[in-house]
């Protein structure tokens, strides 16, 4: 179960005596308790005498146990890689913490360049045009083996791809360096994806506000809606709506078509979640909106935390199909989860693992929800394609989970310089991973590859234990143990307490998980 979002703020002394900042904390038992705990445990914390924390999640397991998932602040800077998950037994005792700081901090918060000169760099750093001005905040930033004051700057615009932007450029407060990007829209693949026109027909709930007045908007699921953009790159669009509650024609040639797949899509996400226990996209209920009929041609979808939405494309006319195919909705929508939950970065492993994360879950919707010809399956953005369309078995897509390496670009197997691959890419030893866990080392339908091909250490006796047991044990491991900054070795270790919480140490799914990871070389 889940406990609402309130915010609980603990500040900590230099002696780690707590003070509670917020009386909100008193109406949540949990996460008071939790705060209570911290200067007792202050070194599993990597807690320092200027730190401060804000609880942004509470989640109760069935048997009692607890899990608060803080923020952290550093002399009243935000810590960029610094948010943490504290688990407590049964009991209320504190067992262990999730955190990917390694030390508690220790630096100097007086920037030595302004934010001006830092919006400049992160300007300069930015690949694409840029739209309206900048924002900066100063920060602590904390990835990737670097800790220092930084300023987060967002800089808005069109990527050099033309995809819509807003990046975050973390440059270095005092020497002016550019220490990471990310950027806050999501993208499925810079090649695009998508499926409209391939579920058949579906039912729908709509939300009827007239005698003869339809709205595609579903009150029994978030009330998400759908809206049209007709064409242009800015602003919300038109909401749909419609006079008999009959809508699209299956056809390109009907713009209503690409709303009902994202509107399918939409549901069949919400679905598959609310199977998972998670209460919409955001956890307490939201589940955001589609926007559809993005600009012109434009081969692209994805999902942006700032509307807490996702937008599709037409694809091109040609090649490409409307971008609003079952796995592609999975895709975007599980962004939004995982902002939510983990926060995964979106640059080097983390981000990796967020882009995991949602081929993953993406794909479990697929086989939610399909339906007709369009076979579900372990690719990823198949039915994006036109001439996939209506084909069970299709062999071209854009990621291939079973064995990543077919798309050119993505590794099989994990090795330390992964992060510096783009996130697209380094998604796949997790994909990898998720196939190899619910599968094992066999080929799947229309490919012929060897079972020793499948595996990066040679052992092909891997037990299977099926999409539903593996996507549970990702799903807890992502809004239990997972933290922003979460690496793949640390990915292991938490699937591996998310397979023990579910299943138990001795279990067969526990064992597997290990074996799958280290299947991927992952150890």
């Amino acid at each position: 179960m889940k406990i609402g979002k309130s915010l609980f703020f603990l500040a900590i002394s230099a002696s780690f005596a707590p003070t509670i900042a917020s009386a909100a904390a008193d109406n949540n038992p949990v996460a008071a308790q939790a705060l209570n705990q911290m200067p007792a445990h202050a070194q599993a914390l990597r807690m320092s005498a200027r730190d401060a924390f804000v609880v942004k999640d509470v989640i109760l397991d069935t048997n009692g146990a607890s899990h608060v998932r803080m923020d952290r602040l550093y002399a009243g800077l935000p810590v960029i890689g610094g948010d943490l998950v504290m688990h407590m037994s049964a009991s209320g005792a504190f067992a262990n913490a999730s955190t990917t700081m390694t030390s508690s901090l220790s630096l100097a918060t007086k920037p030595k360049a302004s934010s001006g000169s830092a919006i400049r760099a992160a300007n300069a750093a930015f690949a694409g045009i840029t739209s309206g001005q900048p924002s900066s905040v100063l920060s602590v930033y904390t990835r990737n083996g670097v800790t220092a004051l930084a300023y987060d700057v967002l800089v808005r615009g069109t990527a050099a791809s033309g995809r819509p932007s807003e990046t975050h450029v973390i440059v270095d407060a005092n020497t002016l360096a550019v220490l990471d990007k990310f950027d806050d829209i999501k993208t499925t693949a810079a090649a695009g994806t998508g499926n409209s026109l391939t579920s058949g027909v579906v039912p729908l709930t709509t939300d009827q506000t007239g005698a003869t007045t339809f709205v595609l908007r579903d009150p029994t699921r978030g009330n998400h809606y759908i809206n049209d953009l007709a064409g242009r790159r800015s602003g919300n669009g038109t909401t749909y709506t419609d006079s008999d509650n009959l809508w699209g024609n299956s056809s390109t040639s009907n713009s209503q078509t690409a709303a009902v797949d994202a509107m399918y899509g939409q549901n069949t996400t919400w679905d598959f979640y609310q199977s998972l226990g998670r209460n919409g996209i955001n956890g307490t209920g939201g589940a955001g909106y589609s926007r559809v009929h993005y600009s012109r041609n434009y081969v692209n979808a994805y999902w942006s935390d700032s509307c807490f939405c996702m937008t599709y494309g037409d694809g091109d006319g040609a090649t490409y199909l409307p971008l609003v195919a079952l796995d592609v909705a999975g895709h975007e929508m599980t962004h939004g989860v995982t902002s939510t939950s983990a926060g995964l970065v979106y640059s080097g492993q983390s981000g990796g693992l967020n882009e995991s994360m949602s081929d993953i879950m993406g794909t479990m919707v697929e086989f939610r929800g399909t339906k007709g010809n369009n076979l579900p399956n372990y690719l990823i953005g198949e039915r994006i394609y036109t001439a996939n369309n209506n084909v069970p078995t299709p062999t071209t897509a854009l990621r291939y989970m079973f064995k990543p390496s077919l798309d050119g670009a993505s590794p099989d197997c994990y090795t330390s310089t992964i992060g510096n691959l783009d996130v697209h890419f380094s998604s796949g030893v997790s994909n990898h991973f998720f196939y190899l866990l619910s599968e094992g080392a066999v080929s799947p339908s229309g490919f012929s590859l060897s079972p020793a091909s499948l595996v990066c250490n040679g052992n092909t006796a891997l037990t299977a234990i099926g999409r539903d047991a593996a996507s549970r044990i990702l799903y807890r491991a992502l809004t239990v143990y997972w933290t922003s900054s979460t690496n793949y070795s640390q990915a292991r270790a938490g699937t591996l307490s998310a397979a023990a919480d579910l299943y138990g140490t001795s279990s067969t799914q526990y064992n597997a998980v290990a074996a799958a990871w280290s299947a991927v070389s992952v150890n």
